[in-house]
């Protein structure tokens, strides 16, 4: 599969695409343990053609999540591993001067590809991530005052670490707001530690997929045929109005500074279509909205200092307004 051209196939039966994207869960499972919100929240932002922030401790399978995703759907993938001296030529490409030619030749950097592990994103200096906002936003790269189109699928899959670690540098708020969700990695349950360690007794080895038995379950063609069904997802004018009230309740919040943009209600609107669409329905209703509410909007909210101080979070606040706003019947 070339990563530099669309693949922009036949529309194709949306219940096999629906049955194709299910089945990955059951294929990741066979290298990652227990991480089933996470994968779904990956197969919700491919839909959406969106970006994902994954947020954990380092040694919780977040690379590991992110590969096996791409073996699964048969997608070429890149990985940088963001460091305080990375520039921005080192994700976007540059041009490089040919001798033979005397001439210069743009020499594509790891950005085009169909999805892009951005590992511990937070550890490089504002500069360099904000050179991924216009890959995220446009699907373009543009290097000399010329445009290059990145290929379709697109996503943008970013490892970080909690802030409070050191040598991070927070995302600016205009790069939070282009990822669909932030998906927080938990360590995992003593049950799934343990069935961790024993598949890595028994010769697991996470740097080979295909040994581990992960194959490709769904084709860039199901991809296609599952947003064109998606696109179909019927949004009744009370739901749009739901969408609403949530997101301008988070600007009215006394716990925050700042609350979720219009371009968040979009994004909450999206992800919610995609879940009703996987979870075998042609409509959405107010649980779709709950449920992809915290993963959606986490990101795009600033909490006061005096509320973190009380231990406040993005989530609780979000909770509390999900309690209180009307929803509709």
């Amino acid at each position: 599969m070339d990563p530099t051209t669309d693949n922009a196939g036949p529309t194709g039966d949306p219940d096999r695409a629906r049955a194709a994207l299910e089945a990955l869960r059951a294929e990741i499972a066979k290298a990652v343990v227990g991480q089933d919100p996470a994968v779904t929240g990956l197969v919700v932002a491919l839909l959406c053609r969106g970006h994902v922030l994954l947020e954990g401790v380092p040694g919780v399978a977040k690379t590991l999540l992110v590969r096996a995703l791409a073996a699964a759907l048969e997608l070429d993938t890149k990985r940088v591993q963001f460091t305080p001296d990375l520039m921005p030529s080192d994700i976007t490409g540059s041009l490089v001067y040919d001798a033979r030619s005397a001439e210069f030749s743009f020499q594509p950097g790891p950005v085009f590809t169909h999805l892009l592990l951005a590992d511990e994103i937070n550890r490089t200096p504002p500069k360099t991530q904000s050179s991924l906002l216009e890959a995220m936003e446009e699907r373009q790269v543009t290097v000399d005052g010329t445009p290059r189109p990145l290929p379709d699928p697109f996503l943008v899959a970013a490892t970080q670490n909690p802030v409070e670690y050191e040598g991070t540098y927070p995302l600016p708020e205009a790069q939070l707001d282009r990822f669909l969700l932030k998906l927080t990695i938990p360590l995992p349950s003593r049950q799934d530690e343990i069935d961790v360690l024993t598949r890595h007794a028994e010769g697991f080895n996470p740097r080979d997929l295909h040994a581990a038995g992960v194959r490709p379950v769904a084709t860039a063609a199901d991809l296609d045929a599952a947003r064109a069904a998606v696109a179909k997802t019927t949004v009744s004018p009370d739901i749009t109005a739901y969408v609403v009230d949530i997101c301008r309740a988070t600007r009215e919040s006394p716990s925050l500074t700042l609350g979720v943009s219009p371009r968040g209600a979009t994004a909450l609107l999206a992800a919610s279509r995609a879940w009703a669409w996987l979870t075998g329905r042609d409509y959405v209703i107010p649980d779709d909205v709950k449920a992809l509410a915290l993963p959606t909007l986490r990101h795009r909210v600033q909490l006061r200092p005096e509320a973190e101080m009380e231990g406040v979070t993005a989530d609780s606040v979000i909770n509390g307004i999900l309690t209180h706003v009307p929803v509709p019947r």
